[in-house]
């Protein structure tokens, strides 16, 4: 078995081709290969962190189980430690053995940015010049990359309440003081903050944007109100999820601002051929990121077959049993 830290994780990866890895996974899920369980959000009580269980099974091709187990602790940034923390798990399917266990932060920045730049060059219109970030923490950070890999030629500008101007500067972005002026002729917009009420104004959005929301990942958060999800085409990477946990969609619901069949379609749909995506090019749409099992496995996959290549990470003999012959 492998242990795969961080830094592990960042020398064997870079973002082309996890984007490549992710969304060959989101085809084949759509197509039916994987079986995916619901995840679950457990609290501990007042001042403890969030744990969330996401496991998966690859069902069709190389059969593997993967589970993360993550930690949300809000209270990390005082800290100076990423929100995030936790593990992710790969056991052969067939023998249940352990194949790895990798650093889940790393991966959860790969595959959610992978993921959002996916649903951009999907349901984004072709003609992108200029995109804009909410935020400024290590999605913003890993979204700037991921989006400027996929629109070389667009202009980026940035709003974060603090951390705005080191990393516009380090990336090649233009700070903003305020979202109205980060948000000006806007193709592409991606909210990724600790928000839990609606930042934007929809006067701020122009005709035909795509908006890709990551940040609230609670039932009763969001970064965007009922006004801009009732007028867009909303699109997500799982309806199972957004029933549960989406606060950009179950907030609107209970307003009856929406109907129950306002997501017109999963990204993986879109990507296989079952949805069109954007109806035209004056539409509003939407990609709500919830983040899946099925990004994490494509990405656990990818870096485990890479860390062999390339000799990375550290081997540990997890266990002494035999296989038995033509197990």
């Amino acid at each position: 078995m492998l242990v795969l830290t961080a830094a592990d994780v960042k020398r064997c990866v870079g973002m082309a081709e996890c984007i490549s890895a992710v969304r060959a996974e989101l085809i084949e899920e759509a197509k039916g290969a994987h079986k995916q369980f619901s995840r679950h959000q457990l609290s501990g009580g007042e001042g403890q962190a969030l744990m969330g269980l996401m496991p998966i099974a690859q069902v069709a091709g190389d059969p593997t189980w993967a589970l993360k187990a993550v930690t949300v602790a809000r209270s990390n940034r005082a800290r100076g430690l990423d929100t995030h923390q936790g593990v992710m798990l790969l056991f052969e399917g067939c023998t249940g053995l352990p194949l790895a266990v990798i650093d889940a932060s790393a991966i959860t920045a790969l595959r959610t940015a992978a993921t959002s730049a996916i649903a951009t060059l999907a349901l984004a219109r072709p003609d992108v010049s200029r995109v804009a970030f909410l935020g400024a923490g290590t999605q913003a950070r890993a979204h700037l990359e991921a989006l400027r890999l996929v629109l070389p030629h667009a202009e980026f500008t940035l709003w974060s309440r603090s951390g705005a101007a080191s990393l516009a500067e380090e990336m090649g972005a233009k700070a903003c003081q305020d979202i109205a002026a980060a948000l000006r002729d806007a193709d592409v917009i991606c909210t990724a903050t600790a928000a839990d009420k609606p930042l934007i104004d929809p006067r701020w959005v122009m005709p035909g944007a795509h908006i890709n929301a990551i940040g609230a990942s609670r039932p009763d958060a969001r970064e965007l109100g009922s006004d801009l999800i009732a007028d867009a085409e909303l699109f997500t990477d799982s309806r199972l999820q957004a029933h549960t946990e989406c606060g950009e969609y179950l907030l609107p619901l209970a307003e009856r601002r929406i109907t129950a069949n306002h997501i017109l379609a999963e990204l993986g749909e879109v990507l296989a051929g079952f949805h069109p995506g954007r109806s035209g090019s004056d539409a509003l749409t939407i990609f709500k990121s919830l983040g899946t099992a099925t990004q994490d496995l494509a990405a656990a996959k990818l870096v485990l077959r890479k860390a062999h290549s390339l000799g990375e990470g550290q081997s540990i003999n997890w266990t002494d049993d035999a296989i038995p012959q033509g197990a």
